[in-house]
């Protein structure tokens, strides 16, 4: 898991767009502290500093301290809202985070051992389906990714979630069916080299019967 990432806020005294567009103006951003239990805690935080953390690109995956004065609150990110045209983040919405708390997060899937796969070392493709997992994780055990072995796998091969092994703390949070993340599939230079084989096979037994028959 990754480190927990510190960001510092003040509270915002005025709400509404005219407000909001003066934050932007001075380098802010506004943001919400919402959930447990709790009101929601209008704040606004750094730009340049929002933004390098965004750039770690682990940041919605992260524990997110949010420092309002002396006050040190556990959140993680639900959502940022960009513009449209220059990118710049507009908003940020954060979640209290109990300290026995399960979240729902999307996790990136990588990839492991490819030079151990058969089928890929004979040319066949790694089709991703899913490149990431939605799980549901304890809130101090979020994985940076999930790690899949591809050794001994060949063409016609998928992988399931049923052959994962999460990490502990971690469980799927899609449980009513095994679906697929992956599958290794034939190149159309490999197909069409199987079925020039598969068609010479079956011209040879034809020729075979044809001269049994005279």
């Amino acid at each position: 898991m990754s480190d927990a990432l510190t960001l510092s806020a003040e509270t915002r005294e005025r709400a509404g767009k005219g407000a909001s567009r003066a934050l932007r103006r001075e380098g802010r951003v506004p943001a919400v502290v919402y959930g447990g239990k709790q009101e929601p805690l209008a704040i606004h935080v750094e730009e340049k500093e929002l933004v390098r953390q965004l750039g770690t690109g682990h940041f919605s995956n992260s524990i997110v301290m949010v420092e309002v004065g002396k006050e040190k609150i556990r959140t993680l990110p639900k959502d940022v809202a960009f513009h449209p045209v220059s990118d710049r983040p507009l908003h940020v919405d954060f979640m209290r985070l109990a300290k026995d708390a399960k979240v729902d997060v999307a996790i990136p899937v990588v990839f492991a051992n490819e030079e151990a796969s058969p089928g890929l070392k004979r040319g066949g493709v790694l089709n991703v389906v899913r490149h990431e997992l939605d799980l549901v994780c304890e809130a101090d055990k979020i994985p940076d990714e999930i790690a899949i072995d591809v050794t001994g796998l060949d063409v016609g091969d998928s992988i399931h979630i049923s052959h994962v092994k999460l990490p502990a703390g971690s469980e799927s949070a899609i449980t009513d069916r095994d679906f697929t993340i992956a599958t290794i599939v034939a190149p159309s230079a490999l197909k069409k080299t199987e079925g020039a084989a598969a068609a010479e096979g079956e011209e040879a037994e034809t020729e075979e019967t044809e001269e049994g028959g005279e």
